[in-house]
């Protein structure tokens, strides 16, 4: 009897023991999503609207905020949170504009440990080409280390529900009618002019939202590689 009653037991035991398993591994799971999800939504106020210009109705998100969500997440800057510059360096195109990059990495304190450096890479125009010719910018090293922090800032989830749908893929030719449904690609009709234009234009743009105007502009220009390529490598430099 004392046999039988044993055998009797044992899926009690059984799923007793599974039970546990699952309660550690849930904790464990919460735990690695925790900086992300306290982090992952932007407040409205914290989306700032550009009221002129090409640009005007888009909207960015106040480089302010992302301070104060990592203060929030770990502490003040220097004693929480911290970054060192690594690298700042300048490239000439051939329109005469120069563009400034930063390189930096970015360490917090979790658990009392401090963390591995996360790298972003930000930049900015030098020389940018308008309309009453070459301006100069004095900020432009300011500027790309605020584009730095907030490309580090993007690994750790900050503001990840306002990049979501915002992802490079959606340049690409086959992923992007992947976006657009059941919508197909233009025909592949252009001239050696308007690639050549389109290129530069590309090239020029100083934030994510310009390429998105220039990407718009030329829908015939969607299946040309040169041109996705033009525009891929300026979503590396400009990824919000």
């Amino acid at each position: 009897m004392a046999e039988r009653k044993a055998k009797t037991e044992a899926p009690a035991n059984v799923q007793e023991v599974q039970e546990t398993k699952v309660e550690e591994v849930k904790p464990q799971q919460d735990k690695r999503m925790d900086i992300y999800n306290r982090s992952r939504e932007c407040p409205k106020t914290a989306l700032r609207e550009i009221q002129s210009g090409r640009l005007k109705g888009k909207s960015d998100i106040n480089p302010m905020w992302r301070i104060k969500k990592l203060t929030e997440l770990f502490g003040p800057c220097g004693i929480g949170w911290k970054y060192t510059i690594d690298k700042q360096w300048t490239e000439t195109c051939s329109t005469g504009e120069i563009a400034a990059f930063v390189n930096i990495s970015l360490y917090y304190k979790y658990d009392g440990q401090w963390s591995e450096a996360i790298i972003g890479t930000g930049g900015s125009s030098f020389v940018a080409a308008e309309k009453s010719g070459l301006h100069l910018s004095d900020e432009c090293y300011k500027m790309a280390l605020t584009d730095a922090i907030s490309v580090a800032c993007k690994a750790l989830g900050v503001a990840a529900d306002v990049y979501w749908n915002m992802d490079a893929t959606k340049y690409d030719g086959h992923n992007h009618s992947e976006h657009q449904g059941s919508q197909q690609q233009p025909p592949n009709v252009f001239t050696g002019k308007q690639l050549k234009e389109a290129i530069a234009e590309v090239n020029a743009c100083q934030c994510r939202a310009d390429i998105d105007v220039v990407w718009k502009k030329y829908p015939s220009l969607r299946n040309s590689q040169e041109f996705r390529n033009a525009v891929q490598a300026m979503c590396q430099i400009y990824p919000e």
